[in-house]
């Protein structure tokens, strides 16, 4: 115990801070991974329920309260927040025109599920030639057709995916900037914040991962992804560390857009999804997960806290 104290009294601050950011954020996102990437794929439909919950109770247990706390002018930052949601809407928009091709895609209102034939084989007429011989073809059969539509319908081209990515990496790079302001005031606290914002991240990162299988992603994909988001800890402390007073006069902002893209992937892309399941039991284990994901937050928040 000793030699580690020493080990850490001998360290700089610049040092300590990187490590911190460094190595914490890989390690909130490989506990994570532990539990998201060995789950049952049946699983991660039911499970995005435990991601919207931790998602809705890291914007309002969290990230908004901590921006409202160093906010100078709360009226700017709700704005902020405001345009964020915008800015992902648009954002959003400009995905979904990405990967339009033809009549198969979201934006054509003819592919939905109340004109859709795959769904509705009976109402198909088809009007038949005169004056020719008719050839009967093929066709698959009813769940073959079913089966195949509720998979162009499973995923969504990775929106989610994308806009939860973005939020993540701006709530890194705001939690690089605390933790170079804790190691700057001492090696001590900074390690205690630093052990803090890594507890705290590993139930929203879970919540991350089933967003990004849900949105279509595989599992390596959804790994690199999360470890090319924590990197932005690092971003976010190495440039405190250079310019802190100028960086933390945009804090509340930078989580103002944290926030938003966090709220919009929750109740824009994966509550309407819920709805489709429409059945008691469904709800009541949506309903559950939702509260499992919000008290996992809340408790991991107590538990540091006190």
């Amino acid at each position: 115990m000793t030699s580690l104290t020493t080990f850490f009294s001998d360290m700089t601050p610049l040092t300590g801070m990187v490590l911190a950011c460094l190595l914490g954020g890989v390690l909130s996102v490989c506990v994570a991974a532990l539990f998201a990437l060995n789950a049952r794929k049946q699983w991660v439909p039911l499970l995005v329920s435990y991601a919207i919950g931790a998602l809705l109770a890291a914007v309002f247990l969290e990230i908004l309260p901590h921006a409202i706390e160093t906010s100078p002018n709360v009226e700017a930052m709700t704005a902020t927040m405001l345009f964020g949601v915008l800015l992902f809407f648009t954002l959003e928009k400009l995905v979904l025109w990405r990967h339009c091709h033809g009549e198969h895609c979201e934006m054509h209102a003819m592919h939905d599920e109340a004109h859709c034939p795959e769904l509705h084989p009976e109402q198909q007429v088809t009007k038949k030639p005169q004056g020719i011989i008719k050839f009967k073809l093929p066709q698959a059969a009813p769940t073959q057709m079913l089966a195949h539509h509720h998979h162009a319908h499973a995923h969504d081209d990775g929106r989610s995916g994308l806009m939860i990515m973005i939020g993540d990496t701006f709530h890194n790079f705001v939690d690089g900037i605390l933790i170079c302001a804790a190691f700057m005031v001492d090696m001590q606290v900074g390690l205690v914040t630093a052990l803090a914002i890594i507890a705290h991240e590993i139930p929203q990162e879970v919540g991350d991962f089933l967003i990004l299988l849900h949105s279509g992603y595989s599992k390596q994909k959804a790994f690199l992804f999360n470890i090319a988001s924590s990197l932005a800890t690092l971003a976010g402390g190495l440039l405190a560390y250079l310019a802190l007073n100028l960086v933390q006069q945009w804090v509340p902002y930078i989580l103002s857009l944290a926030a938003a893209s966090m709220l919009y992937v929750a109740v824009a892309d994966l509550i309407p999804g819920l709805h489709k399941r429409t059945a008691l039991s469904d709800t009541l284990s949506q309903l559950l997960l939702i509260v499992l994901g919000v008290a996992s937050v809340a408790l991991t928040k107590w538990l540091v806290e006190g």
